[in-house]
């Protein structure tokens, strides 16, 4: 996995995204500790599919507010102003996930889905990949589990045969399991 994320991070240094690709070997360390469970379920220069669960020691609720709140668990170091404070969430269809800082904004996704407490799907074509002009649509669903609440993402990327999806496949990954670990542990 350590050798995908080097590859990862010279193709995102390549693309101009020196922010991101400073963050590989944090990645590649948080995974190696093995935090959260996730799988590259398919990839391929056009696609990948991706799947993160996690369990949650608090109430669907709870999990659920927090969900809403991204600058609460989203790691400032995988954002462009490289602090999550400035992260917002609009949870309605059409509304987005930004972030907004001095001198800079970005639309990191449109949220297309809320059924309330339980489902949140995006359309996220987070960091390096809106430059590939791709589409991604990530869904991350809050179940109640025997513990507390299950967390589920679900993510498909989808673009052209020049996007080289498969190689971004275990960075976007690594990002999103530990997103779903920090979201799973409600600190």
């Amino acid at each position: 996995m350590i050798n995908v994320l080097a590859f990862a991070s010279r193709l995102l240094r390549a693309h101009r995204l020196p922010l991101i690709a400073a963050t590989m070997s944090a990645f590649a360390g948080f995974l190696s500790a093995g935090a959260a469970h996730a799988e590259v379920l398919a990839s391929g220069p056009d696609h990948y599919r991706l799947r993160h669960e996690a369990v949650a020691a608090a109430s669907p609720d709870a999990v659920w507010r927090r969900l809403l709140r991204p600058q609460d668990w989203w790691n400032g170091a995988h954002t462009f102003s490289g602090d999550a404070a400035n992260l917002s969430l609009d949870a309605a269809a059409g509304g987005l996930w930004t972030e907004e800082w001095d001198g800079g904004s970005v639309a990191h996704g449109r949220v297309l889905t809320v059924i309330d407490g339980e489902m949140l799907r995006l359309d996220a074509p987070f960091g390096p990949l809106q430059g590939r002009a791709v589409t991604v649509v990530w869904t991350i669903t809050v179940a109640p589990a025997e513990d507390g609440a299950r967390i589920t993402f679900d993510e498909i990327a989808t673009g052209g045969a020049d996007s080289a999806l498969n190689a971004l496949a275990p960075a976007v990954d690594g990002v999103k399991a530990e997103a779903i670990a920090r979201l799973a542990a409600m600190d």
